[in-house]
């Protein structure tokens, strides 16, 4: 069968499956069913075969152990009080900087994303205290919702980041180095977030309060001391893997093991709270692990139709510079981040993407940082952007005027994934040096 009949029926099932409102999950094996039935004209014992030995075998994998441990963590950590420690340990820090309290949004997140791994989990809990203050303080509540929006998305970028652990299951590379590859491009994109305010509070003064006052030398020390707990969390689970002492896997138990410390000493620990937040890691992760174990079969289906190999071989003849396809991925990728979340994107593009890309002559490690921002720009666009309701629900605001809000830190994230492009020591140079 040619790749223009094969491809037509794919999409086909891709529209009935995935469009008619099933299960992501069930979409997927259906697909894949379709394909090998119709395409390949496998009996459904065959089938079955080939689909009992992929999801088992995926399943199993060792490197999906640290998603539901780091899904604990955060859930854990949202339902304590560490993000108004968080912003009281913020708040005198940023207070001589333009903008003031309006940095604790970007910064807040850029921390918390280090012990998260979840962009919604990030944007949730950050925003759940700040918002509230700085609307009550007085700040603008445009940029303050903007600010919000944009730096949530860095809990997919800054390790430990869970689309990551996805993305490196399924292209097969280091999670280590892709780990350590969001650093710097996230740090990056936080003094573009935080430059902006900057440049918007001195060009437009009525943004923040006129009379704010700055912290005292006591007040900023203070300040130091109630983010201790959450510095030393980060610190713990992103040094172990960073030194070699410990795998993602095991860095995730140390972070569990050190929450749960915190949650004792702070006297916040109830069994109500700890079965509240294993409840909600065990329906997040199973929903995430469903979604690889079936897209790894899907994947296993395109294999047997040789359909990412004649894709690859097809967009090879147009003779596509590596920027033009990236240009297209690109275009690709904000268009399927309009209607399906970032997980289901990833899982469904991953395996015929990253065999094009490598071909292009691009490192796979760079292109993870890349999925990543796409998904985080995925997160910021209508109608399936998920920051954009969290936002919603938090000011009370309509859609719009939170889509407006976030609009520039849209674009400043557009602007951050161009530097990538032209300068990829970006994202390459910290793994090249593990």
């Amino acid at each position: 069968m040619t790749l223009a009949s094969s491809s037509l029926i794919l999409m086909a099932m891709v529209v009935v499956f995935l469009g008619s409102g099933i299960w992501i999950f069930a979409g997927l094996t259906m697909i894949g069913v379709g394909s090998l039935y119709f395409i390949h004209e496998f009996d459904l014992a065959r089938i079955g075969s080939i689909a009992s030995k992929v999801i088992a075998s995926s399943a199993v994998s060792w490197e999906l152990a640290a998603i539901p441990i780091f899904v604990w963590m955060g859930d854990m950590i949202f339902r304590t009080d560490l993000s108004q420690r968080l912003f009281r340990g913020l708040s005198p820090l940023v207070s001589r900087i333009p903008g003031g309290l309006l940095h604790t949004n970007v910064i807040g997140c850029t921390i918390f994303a280090a012990i998260s791994g979840s962009s919604n989990a990030t944007t949730a809990t950050v925003g759940k205290i700040t918002i509230p203050e700085l609307m009550k303080r007085g700040y603008n509540t445009d940029l303050a919702s903007g600010s919000l929006a944009g730096a949530g998305t860095f809990g997919l970028l800054i390790p430990p980041s869970i689309a990551m652990i996805i993305y490196g299951v399924l292209a097969e590379v280091s999670i280590v180095k892709l780990f350590a590859a969001g650093v710097v491009p996230g740090v990056m994109m936080a003094v573009l977030y935080s430059g902006y305010i900057i440049l918007v509070s001195l060009l437009k003064p009525g943004i923040e309060p006129a009379d704010r006052q700055p912290a005292s030398l006591a007040e900023m020390a203070q300040g130091l001391w109630e983010l201790f707990p959450i510095l030393l969390l980060m610190t713990l689970v992103l040094g172990s893997i960073y030194t070699g002492l410990a795998t993602p896997s095991e860095a995730a138990a140390v972070g569990v093991a050190v929450t749960l410390v915190i949650v004792l000493v702070t006297r916040q620990f109830s069994f109500a709270m700890i079965s509240a937040s294993l409840m909600a890691t065990i329906r997040i992760s199973a929903m995430i692990c469903i979604l690889i174990a079936t897209a790894s079969f899907l994947s296993a289906a395109l294999a047997f139709m040789h359909l990412p190999v004649m894709i690859t071989e097809s967009i090879t003849t147009m003779e596509l510079s590596p920027l033009g396809l990236l240009a297209i991925l690109a275009l690709l990728y904000i268009l399927l981040g309009m209607f399906i979340d970032g997980t289901s994107m990833t899982v469904m593009t991953v395996p015929i993407a990253v065999p094009l890309i490598v071909q292009a002559g691009f490192d796979p490690i760079w292109f993870g940082v890349f999925l990543v921002i796409m998904i985080e720009l995925s997160a910021l666009t209508p109608p399936v952007g998920l920051n954009l309701y969290i936002l919603q629900g938090l000011t009370s605001q309509g859609l719009g005027r939170t889509v407006r809000a976030a609009l520039p830190f849209f674009i400043l994230l557009c602007f951050g994934t161009l530097l990538l492009v032209a300068f990829p020591q970006i994202v390459l140079w910290l793994p090249n040096m593990l």
